[in-house]
C-alpha cells in the first residue's frame, strides 16, 4: 500500500448560511472545487471525492463517494474518503478553503513518513484544525465505533488517537495569516477573501 497517494476532499452539501451548495463556488470566475482538484492531482494520484451529488462529476478522473453513515457530519465524511482510499495516509482538505500549501503539505508527510502515527494536524491555540491535515486508514473502526455512539467531534476523538500535532508557531511559518486553515462560511467571507487576494496582487 502507498504512504501517501491519496488526497480527500469533502463536498459537503448545502450551507445554510452560505445559501446554496458551496462545492459550487465561484472564485476569480473559476469553480474553487476545480482549482482544488487540479492542484492536488499534481502531487496525488488519487483524488476521493465525498459528495452528496456525485453525478456532478461523471466523465471526471476523480473517485467519488457518499458518506457510509450519513448525517454525521465532517467525521463522516472522513470516514467514508479513508473507506476508498488506497493509500496509508489521506490528505484531508474540504471544498471552501481557497488556499492551498503544497509546501506545508509536504511538510506534513515528512512528520509522517515511515512512523506509526495515526495522523498529522495541526493545533490552532487550545483547538486544531481538522483539515489541510492527513489521516490513517487505522482510523477507520475507530471512526466507526465513535459515530455508533452518536459522536461527531472530530476534536474529541483525535484525542483517543496517536495524532502528531505540529504547534501554530511552527504553521505559521508556511502562513503567517493562518490563510491556509480560511474557509468560506457566507457571502462576506467570499468578498473579503476576494478584495484580500486584490490587494497581494
Amino acid at each position: 500500500m502507498r504512504e501517501f497517494g491519496t488526497a480527500i476532499v469533502l463536498a459537503g452539501g448545502k450551507s445554510s448560511r452560505m445559501g446554496f451548495d458551496k462545492q459550487k463556488l465561484i472564485i476569480h470566475n473559476c469553480r474553487l472545487m476545480n482549482r482544488i482538484t487540479e492542484t492536488l492531482e499534481k502531487s496525488f494520484e488519487e483524488i476521493v471525492l465525498v459528495t452528496q451529488t456525485p453525478e456532478d462529476y461523471e466523465g471526471l478522473s476523480l473517485k467519488t463517494v457518499k458518506d457510509k453513515i450519513a448525517g454525521m457530519g465532517p467525521l463522516g465524511g472522513i470516514h467514508a474518503g479513508l473507506l476508498e482510499s488506497t493509500s496509508k495516509f489521506s490528505y484531508v482538505f474540504a471544498c471552501d478553503m481557497p488556499v492551498i500549501d503544497m509546501s506545508y503539505v509536504d511538510f506534513m508527510k515528512e512528520k509522517l513518513a515511515g512512523s506509526d502515527y495515526e495522523g498529522c494536524v495541526t493545533r490552532y491555540k487550545d483547538w486544531i484544525e481538522p483539515f489541510n491535515a492527513f489521516y490513517s486508514k487505522e482510523l477507520i473502526n475507530g471512526i466507526e465505533d465513535y459515530l455508533k455512539e452518536g459522536r461527531k467531534s472530530i476534536f474529541k476523538f483525535l484525542e483517543r488517537r496517536n495524532i502528531f500535532y505540529i504547534p501554530e508557531s511552527e504553521a505559521r511559518e508556511f502562513s503567517p495569516d493562518w490563510d491556509m486553515f480560511y474557509n468560506l462560511n457566507t457571502k462576506e467571507d467570499i468578498n473579503g477573501f476576494v478584495n484580500k487576494a486584490k490587494e497581494s496582487c
